[in-house]
């Protein structure tokens, strides 16, 4: 079992995810440049969260024309596991691998704080030591978090039981009050088809450690971890 962390110019979570894997999960893990192609000695890759050049433009708009990025398509259509966090959750709808786009949040501004994300779908590679109505707290570190999409788009999200995690109170009520960023019927991260590629905007690698405030993120690298090991 191997993990690779993709690297893109501006990158600031990938040592995040780097520790996480390596010191909490137990497994080894390489950072892979964005220039990269060979992606075949791996089994999973987390597109981690922070910055990615041409972000000025628009969150993972340039990101997406990396050539890492064409390897990472064919890596999914393989059935392999793509994890993108954040900035990465942005790249991965730019390049289509995900439906749906983020943009600025609501109030325009940055907001970094802990917040309450639900759990939708346990029946997931990243959920299954989860349970479904679990209320984690996390942080989240965003100026475009705002998940949008069209009806369509939102209805086979619903129906396909795409949606991973919703934004929610301590109580795990949805509202506007507990939508930190204005995403669309408080998505906070959301999943393809297949279940093997999902994108969150919170922060799971920051919240694996009760040093820093919660380790209730710490359930979905362990989740998949299982997946991987059962799969191979």
């Amino acid at each position: 079992m191997k993990f690779g962390v993709l690297v893109f110019p501006g990158s600031n979570c990938d040592h995040d995810a780097y520790h996480v894997v390596s010191k909490h999960v137990g497994q080894p893990v390489d950072f892979v440049w964005h220039k990269q192609t060979d992606l075949s000695q791996y089994d999973a890759l987390i597109v981690p969260g922070g910055f990615s050049y041409g972000d000025y433009l628009r969150a993972g708009a340039l990101a997406k024309f990396s050539p890492v990025m064409n390897a990472v398509k064919d890596f999914a259509a393989q059935g392999k596991y793509v994890f993108g966090i954040c900035n990465g959750f942005q790249i991965l709808c730019e390049a289509g691998l995900l439906p749906g786009a983020l943009i600025r949040n609501k109030n325009l501004h940055f907001v970094c704080k802990h917040i309450n994300v639900k759990v939708e779908n346990k029946n997931t590679p990243y959920t299954s030591e989860l349970g479904a109505g679990d209320v984690l707290s996390i942080p989240i570190a965003h100026a475009e978090g705002n998940y949008v999409c069209d009806d369509e788009t939102l209805q086979q999200l619903e129906e396909n039981n795409q949606i991973v995690f919703r934004y929610c109170d301590e109580n795990g009520e949805t509202s506007d009050q507990s939508n930190p960023n204005g995403s669309r019927s408080n998505i906070a991260g959301i999943c393809n088809l297949d279940r093997n590629v999902i994108g969150m905007m919170p922060h799971p690698e920051r919240a694996c450690e009760e040093l820093l405030g919660s380790n209730d993120g710490r359930d979905i690298f362990r989740s998949l971890t299982k997946a991987i090991a059962a799969k191979n």
